[in-house]
């Protein structure tokens, strides 16, 4: 530290000295990457939330049974897309089906790879009106995992699910007679269980 005279006083001050640059540095990229790992940590724990309570039109997910059904009918269309740099063709077996609050339902997409060789993809999912994710309840569903085809390979992938007797119960929701099911599929890298058992296959080939 150096020493200068107070001027009021006579008596000498001692004045710090500056943080070093790399010092000032070394911090700025410490606080950028905890924000960062932050915000990926972050991303997991929404998406749980969503799939818990329909936050933001995400349907719940359940493993549990609906308690008993009602007279009212719902019908819930199908939306399917596909993001580009996915070389895949994705639609619903049918457009729309109707069902009654409470009773649960199997319907099926087909997903067909067009490329010449193994593809992946991931898919995200939502419902509108997006009040209506909360009562919109997914027991099993494609959109859960990474999806694999092989080389123009066509798979069917079933989703069950069930509109959520409590929704007679919500006076918001007494209007609503229609509900969409949106997916679209993403491209998504192997996961790295499936990446080592395709390097284990090549090289015991070779």
């Amino acid at each position: 530290m150096s020493e200068t005279k107070d001027i009021r006083t006579g008596t000498e001050v001692r004045a710090r000295k500056a943080p070093p640059h790399k010092l000032v540095a070394a911090a700025c990229v410490a606080f950028v990457a905890a924000m960062v790992g932050m915000a990926y940590a972050s991303v997991p724990l929404y998406a749980m939330f969503c799939s818990l309570t329909g936050f933001g039109g995400a349907p719940r997910v359940s493993a549990e049974l609906p308690q008993g059904t009602s007279e009212r009918l719902v019908t819930v269309r199908f939306d399917a897309n596909v993001a580009p740099g996915l070389p895949w063709v994705f639609k619903p077996e049918q457009p729309s089906v109707t069902l009654k609050v409470g009773e649960t339902k199997l319907v099926y997409f087909r997903a067909e790879n067009t490329f010449d060789r193994p593809t992946h993809g991931q898919a995200t999912f939502n419902v509108t009106p997006g009040n209506s994710g909360f009562y919109f309840v997914k027991m099993q569903c494609f959109c859960f995992n990474e999806q694999e085809l092989k080389a123009r390979e066509t798979l069917e992938m079933p989703v069950v699910f069930y509109i959520d007797p409590a929704i007679e119960q919500d006076p918001d929701m007494a209007s609503v007679k229609n509900i969409t099911l949106s997916y679209t599929f993403f491209p998504a890298k192997p996961s790295a269980s499936k990446a080592a058992a395709v390097g284990d296959g090549a090289g015991k080939g070779g």
